[in-house]
């Protein structure tokens, strides 16, 4: 996992891709809590600051544990005991800002679960299904740069549940492939999509051997 909060650039570099990816299940967190639209924003808007400037993640050992069980912990921490003082500072134009796109949160919101009551669940399902786009968005570009844009436009719903129950043989016939062709094609998608979400998740754990642990227990937090 990013050594978040320390001195290399690079981990400050890492730590603010993840910010960038996962700021919304924090969002998710803090409505399903009782903030309101905006005082949400400027709260998951002030605590990134902090992450950013170095000042909040940075107290703990970030060699242990795993990146969103960490995050969440220390949003709490932030958001009982330093608030008052991050909005002081942000209206006052100290520290880093993560963009945020507010309409577009409070739209996505809109459409959460009612029946995922509890805000850890929403923010554990609402991880896993952002860093399943971001993996998604991964595989994409890469098939955009090798000139597959439109195939993997039809075959990428065989990544997701929406492709239950579509054959190989009507795709084949809207790509102008054969079952088979197609079939190898699907497969390849799949192993390559795979190794993005093994990558993905590594960024957000503290070994390679807790990789397939957290794998199963983001599946596990989509089913529940």
């Amino acid at each position: 996992m990013l050594a978040a909060g320390g001195d290399s650039k690079r981990a400050g570099a890492a730590l603010e891709r993840l910010c960038g990816a996962y700021w919304y299940p924090l969002y998710a967190f803090a409505r399903r809590s009782g903030q309101g639209a905006q005082d949400a924003e400027d709260l998951v808007q002030s605590f990134f600051a902090a992450c950013l400037a170095g000042g909040f993640l940075g107290r703990a050992d970030q060699t242990r544990g795993k990146f969103r069980s960490y995050l969440l912990v220390a949003f709490k921490r932030f958001a009982a005991n330093e608030w008052a003082k991050a909005r002081t500072l942000r209206r006052g134009g100290a520290g880093k800002a993560v963009a945020l796109d507010a309409l577009t949160a409070e739209e996505r919101y809109a459409v959460e679960p009612a029946d995922v009551a509890s805000p850890e669940k929403l923010f554990e399902r609402r991880w896993a299904l952002t860093l399943l786009e971001q993996v998604l968005g991964r595989l994409e570009q890469e098939q955009m740069a090798a000139g597959n844009a439109a195939t993997f436009a039809v075959l990428k719903e065989f990544l997701t549940a929406t492709g239950r129950g579509t054959s190989h043989e009507d795709v084949g016939r809207q790509l102008n492939l054969t079952a088979g062709a197609v079939k190898v094609a699907v497969h390849r998608l799949r192993k390559r999509y795979r190794e993005l979400l093994e990558e993905e998740i590594a960024h957000t754990v503290a070994s390679p051997d807790e990789v397939e642990e957290e794998r199963r227990h983001l599946l596990a937090a989509l089913g529940g």
